[in-house]
């Protein structure tokens, strides 16, 4: 069951008109948090993930199941049957037996899948497969949604951390950024 905060957060993005992989990626938050603080453990920092976007999909996030060749077909099936659930299409079936049976084992898993070396590892990991073309793509739909808000947070946080170089450094990026949009 995932906490209330974690709810009213993914609905805060939706109402912001943030897109359905961004309200999930509240649930994985959770997940991970879950894994660090010690309640569960989680056999790879994927794992932690799936069982997030699991959460995410039977809130009622709409966020598709994979298509046909994305994924296992025990997985397609599974991200189904939670996305159906969440949706309002099907009735869920409560199985305590086997939900204490899940959570037993979880708990035995290791708690560093979800370190910052080992996530950070599953993100360059996940990168790499992508094409240069489309991690570009997406960071330039990044800053396109930001908001002058969210870019101005930016430049605040590179000041924070890299000093007066920094600033000079945001401040350039920025005056450039506003000739490219006068263009």
């Amino acid at each position: 069951m995932p906490e209330r905060r974690t709810v009213q957060k993914a609905r805060k993005d939706k109402r912001a008109g943030k897109s359905p992989t961004t309200q999930a990626g509240e649930f994985v938050h959770e997940e991970i948090r879950k894994v660090r603080r010690g309640q569960h453990g989680a056999r790879s920092p994927q794992q932690a993930i799936a069982i997030g976007l699991s959460k995410a999909r039977r809130a009622g996030v709409p966020l598709r199941p994979p298509r046909k060749g994305k994924a296992k077909a025990r997985t397609r099936r599974s991200a189904e049957y939670a996305y159906e659930a969440g949706q309002g299409k099907r009735k869920t079936r409560r199985q305590p037996r086997v939900s204490r049976a899940v959570s037993q084992v979880l708990k035995r898993e290791p708690r560093s899948t979800a370190s910052r070396a080992s996530l950070s590892r599953q993100t360059r990991r996940a990168a790499s497969r992508r094409t240069a073309t489309a991690r570009s793509a997406a960071a330039r739909k990044a800053v396109k949604t930001k908001g002058a808000a969210g870019r101005s947070a930016a430049a605040r946080k590179a000041v924070k951390t890299k000093g007066a170089a920094g600033r000079s450094a945001a401040a350039t990026k920025a005056a450039r950024t506003r000739a490219r949009r006068r263009r």
